[in-house]
């Protein structure tokens, strides 16, 4: 699975989920200042990048993830190892 791919599912969990504006979703965003996500918030959010993905992300995965695109690179990771 690319990036990009990654990155859509996560902008549209956000959405989902959160009902995060679009325009706020990019992959410079920080998760917890700039979106307001608290720990769980990402609990819910691991879960359903998850579902939509088929790997599971680890909580040890988010701790050194500060951007949206922290997210993506540790979801592709998961599909490359």
């Amino acid at each position: 699975m690319k990036q990009e791919e990654i990155f859509e599912i996560l902008k549209s969990s956000l959405m989902e989920l959160f009902e995060i504006d679009e325009s706020k979703i990019k992959p410079s965003t920080l998760i917890y200042e700039d979106l307001q996500i608290d720990s769980i918030d990402a609990i819910d959010l691991i879960d359903h990048i998850k579902r939509k993905t088929g790997h599971r992300l680890m909580p040890e995965d988010f701790k050194s993830v500060r951007t949206l695109e922290d997210i993506v690179k540790a979801v592709a990771k998961k599909f490359e190892a």
